[in-house]
């Protein structure tokens, strides 16, 4: 029996040249670097091809299609070599005097396989559980081909399951891999120094800003003394990030030798703030949802917990206002953002004009990375404007009422979809509850109860072409069209609902085509969504909505809107350029409607 020893990772020169093509020139000019002949494996073959290489036109002469040749013979040996293939024959030839050809002709010979792979632990070993774990991790089998890629990957995944274990100082010796020629084998035997096993202690924050390293202790998922675990180290560093205070957050293990003498390791956090104030200004202009102009000012870690204060002024065609949010990140426990809202508003839309002092404060909690839920409390005071219409006398009403309105809030998102601005897969699902006390010159309690959900289907490979569908529904439960306020009152029509419509251009109408809000919705859409390639995209969708004037929603007056799009995508998401027609066109309604954002629309 003939064996030898061969330490794949001492043949780098020859295998990085089989794992890598020696580089391609242009399209048009790039000639194999010889051609290939032999009885081969498709995968095989195309795997050859790629290790070989290309080069810069045909050979120029005999000699250089030999050099050409033997090159080829040299990259194609490593990459059989690399799958297993230890016994192969290759020749290198020259044909043709005139136009010589460089050719490598390959008989792979049989493929060896795997013998069960051994572990030796330098001392001291991990724990016996541990070691079984990392057994299990190592995912070579007994007959399995020996490749050198499966060999190294699974010896990889032997240091990734002890860092998992607590054990995050272990690494490699250099590992034994035997190759036997007359059994046809490959023997891998991995050296594994596993370190001592990590217990954590707390948190050293080292950062410019004012945060507040107690604050930051607080965030980490982990108590002193436990093991060390990976996930729970970068779970910590999700939390700072997903605050959107920071530049940069950084959260590693400090070194060794920086062990407590209890025994325990700390973590070590490095904070980079990103500027505190930002002073912002913005214009918007839409036909379909009018104009404005707003500033904001926002102030960073203005308590040394990641909060954002930020205030705004707003002067615009429907909705202006000025006002002040703070958000608290990881209020009571991480992953629960407290948000408080205080502004005075002026809302101006062709159902009613609002002007009111809003407060609002709402706990939201996180549920997995991009899910959650909320629920919280908001007082609206002011004067409402009404246009109604009177079901008893069949006749437009308008009136002014003081109103002052106590809304419970209730809210849950649930994603599944693989992306939050361009998904291609996946549902999303949206709930909104709000229990509603409103007195004043009019006292009424209702239910205002909406929701959406959205699913994404890829029909061709690569979600090259994917289709994607929306639902909404909304109800007004205890209340009438004439008693709930003109804002708690469902419209529909506009960028984000039926699209070719106008602002609350959808549903029925006063005489003077005044919007007539309702107590119940519906909506639908169905998009065709189609990659081109170097980042384009086309859509076609169909939108329709109804809105209806009993709790339960009414088909009948559905408005149907039709239309094109086009995307190019960016790294964060797609701009979106879309053209929208009305089907059942109405006296007021506009031809056509352009809408122009960032992300697809649902």
């Amino acid at each position: 029996m003939t064996s030898r020893l061969i330490p794949f990772h001492r043949i780098p020169p020859a295998l990085a040249a089989a794992a890598l093509a020696v580089g391609a020139a242009s399209a048009a000019s790039a000639d194999p670097r010889a051609q290939i002949r032999g009885d081969l494996d498709a995968d095989l073959r195309t795997a050859l091809v790629r290790a070989i290489g290309e080069t810069d036109g045909p050979p120029t002469n005999g000699f250089d299609a030999r050099r050409r040749a033997r090159a080829a013979v040299t990259s194609a040996e490593a990459l059989l070599r690399s799958e297993g293939y230890y016994q192969p024959i290759l020749t290198d030839i020259v044909e043709g005097d005139e136009n010589p050809v460089a050719i490598v002709e390959i008989t792979p010979g049989p493929r060896f396989v795997l013998t069960a792979p051994t572990i030796q632990w330098v001392a001291p070993e991990p724990e016996p559980d541990v070691i079984r774990t990392a057994q299990a991790e190592l995912k070579l089998e007994p007959g399995d081909p020996g490749r050198a890629a499966d060999v190294i990957a699974g010896e990889g995944r032997i240091i990734a399951s002890l860092a998992r274990e607590g054990y995050p100082d272990a690494v490699t010796q250099p590992r034994r891999v035997v190759v036997d020629h007359a059994a046809l084998t490959v023997a891998p035997t991995f050296n594994i120094n596993s370190g001592p096993l990590v217990r954590l202690d707390g948190v050293h924050v080292e950062t410019r800003g004012p945060t507040n390293p107690q604050w930051v202790m607080g965030l980490a998922p982990w108590h002193k003394g436990q093991r060390y675990d990976p996930e729970q180290v970068a779970e910590l560093e999700r939390r700072l990030l997903e605050t959107g205070v920071y530049d940069g957050v950084a959260v590693a293990l400090t070194p060794a030798d920086q062990t407590t003498p209890e025994g325990n390791r700390p973590v070590v956090v490095t904070l980079t703030d990103r500027p505190r104030r930002i002073l912002e200004a913005g214009a918007t202009f839409s036909t379909a949802d009018g104009s404005g102009v707003n500033g904001l000012w926002t102030w960073y870690n203005r308590f040394g917990r990641a909060d954002t204060l930020r205030f705004e002024a707003r002067l615009a065609t429907i909705d202006s206002r000025i006002g002040a949010d703070l958000s608290l990140p990881h209020w009571r426990t991480p992953g629960e953002t407290l948000a408080l809202s205080a502004a005075v508003v002026n809302e101006d839309t062709d159902a009613y004009i609002r002007t009111a002092g809003v407060l609002s404060a709402d706990l939201r909690q996180r549920i997995g990375k991009t899910s959650y839920y909320s629920y919280g409390l908001g007082l609206d005071a002011g004067r409402y404007s009404e246009n109604r219409f009177d079901p008893i006398t069949q006749a437009p009403i308008s009136f002014d009422r003081d109103l002052a309105i106590l809304t419970g809030r209730g809210s849950a998102y649930i994603d599944q979809s693989n992306d939050p601005l361009n998904p291609t897969t996946g549902w999303r699902v949206t709930v909104n509850v709000q229990p509603t006390a409103v007195t004043g010159e009019d006292t009424i309690l209702f239910l205002r109860a909406e929701a959406q959900g959205t699913a994404y289907m890829p029909v061709q490979d690569n979600a090259r072409t994917v289709l994607a569908g929306r639902m909404r529904l909304g109800s007004i439960i205890g209340g009438g069209e004439l008693s709930v306020p003109s804002d708690r009152l469902f419209y529909s029509g506009g960028g984000g609902s039926v699209r070719g419509y106008q602002y609350q251009g959808v549903g029925p109408r006063l005489p003077d085509n005044t919007p007539r809000g309702g107590i119940s919705l519906f909506e639908v859409s169905g998009e065709v969504r189609h990659d081109l390639g170097k980042g384009f995209g086309v859509v076609g969708f169909v939108d329709a909505g109804a809105i209806g004037f009993a709790e339960t929603p009414d088909f009948s007056n559905l408005r149907y809107a039709v239309g094109i799009g086009a995307r190019y995508n960016l790294s964060f998401g797609p701009i979106r350029a879309d053209i929208a027609f009305p089907l059942d066109k109405r006296e007021g309604d506009s031809n056509f409607q352009v809408y122009v954002s960032i992300g697809q629309a649902f």
